[in-house]
């Protein structure tokens, strides 16, 4: 099977429309109180992150154009392995010291601030990835995707953009970054499956 630029560009909406379905999954399971393995769910995530990064990065040097958001899908991949590597690895060894340590409980918190920007910044892109590929949509006809996707790509843009210069404990919540971010993620998918539907 040939990868095509085609191919690619589906198999990379389909991998986000993953990630954004896991996300609101893990997010309410969380919000309900419900346990669940940190473990599988982030190493689920990892792995189609690490996919993301290859079928991203490829559809990037094969695009004819929007190789911004190309871009932006690529390297937000890449920081989500590294984010969701620290949790994996460094919460749970960082939080035994914390524990057992006098005065270590700092050394956590630094962890968790780290694991936080990262999370920032890759959602920023994705919502750089949405814009872009929002505004591409609308210049084809696609008004109401192309115009839903933008914005919410606009919105994820600011609200990261915010906590990571004002920080976690800054003005905004938290949770506002996480869920602008998964709506962009959801509505991007939506969008190049559209522009892989135009697509010659």
């Amino acid at each position: 099977m040939e990868f095509t630029n085609k191919r690619t560009m589906l198999i990379t909406a389909s991998l986000l429309l993953v990630l954004a379905l896991t996300q609101a999954v893990f997010t309410a399971l969380y919000s309900a109180e419900i346990s669940f393995s940190r473990q599988y769910a982030w190493g689920l995530e990892a792995v189609v992150f690490t996919l993301l990064v290859a079928f991203a990065g490829s559809a990037m040097v094969q695009a004819k154009n929007a190789q911004l958001g190309w871009s932006a899908i690529t390297f937000s991949a890449i920081l989500n392995i590294v984010q969701v590597s620290i949790g994996l690895t460094l919460f749970s060894t960082f939080g035994k010291v914390a524990g057992a340590v006098e005065g270590a409980q700092p050394l956590i918190s630094g962890v968790v601030s780290l694991s936080f920007m990262i999370y920032y910044a890759a959602k920023l892109l994705l919502g750089l990835a949405a814009l872009v590929f929002g505004l591409s949509f609308i210049a084809k006809g696609g008004k109401a995707i192309g115009g839903l996707t933008a914005l919410a790509g606009g919105v994820a843009i600011l609200a990261n953009g915010i906590l990571i210069t004002f920080g976690r404990d800054g003005f905004l919540p938290s949770a506002v970054a996480g869920a602008s971010g998964m709506i962009a993620t959801l509505l991007l998918a939506i969008c190049l499956i559209s522009l892989y539907r135009k697509a010659d």
